[in-house]
């Protein structure tokens, strides 16, 4: 997985249309979820799409598996990924997720219930790593 200081240097050179097709592109290259983990217990609530988030702790730190409905909100679960795929739970924690996705400046770029749930996914890693810390 790219780092999200990769991600954006890539995003920055793009205009409108390409930064779309950049997120479709990320959220393609996620790690496929098994369908059998996409259940009620791990649905992100407060998003448009459909929205799937399933924590594993191995050797200390956090892997997430993530899925979505939506295309252009798989590539958004992708950015917020690259801030936190397999670090410790504790760093995970206070990673300030928010601070990281801020020059995307994703509100400008899609529409606003395509970021809607985007608090809501950070704020369901947080409170995992916090718990797992």
């Amino acid at each position: 997985m790219q780092t999200i200081d990769d991600i954006h240097e890539e995003y920055d050179f793009l205009d409108g249309d390409d930064r779309y097709r950049l997120l479709i592109d990320l959220g393609r290259q996620l790690e496929p979820m098994p369908d059998a983990l996409k259940t009620d217990a791990t649905l992100v609530r407060g998003c448009s799409a459909s929205v799937w988030v399933y924590p594993r702790q191995a050797d200390g730190t956090l892997h997430f598996l993530a899925d979505s409905n939506a295309a252009i909100t798989k590539g958004i679960i992708a950015l917020v990924l690259a801030t936190v795929q397999d670090r410790p739970a504790s760093e995970i924690a206070n990673t300030d997720i928010g601070a990281a996705l801020a020059p995307f400046d994703l509100g400008k770029q899609l529409s606003s219930n395509r970021t809607q749930g985007i608090p809501n996914m950070i704020a369901l890693i947080q409170e995992t790593a916090g718990r797992m810390g």
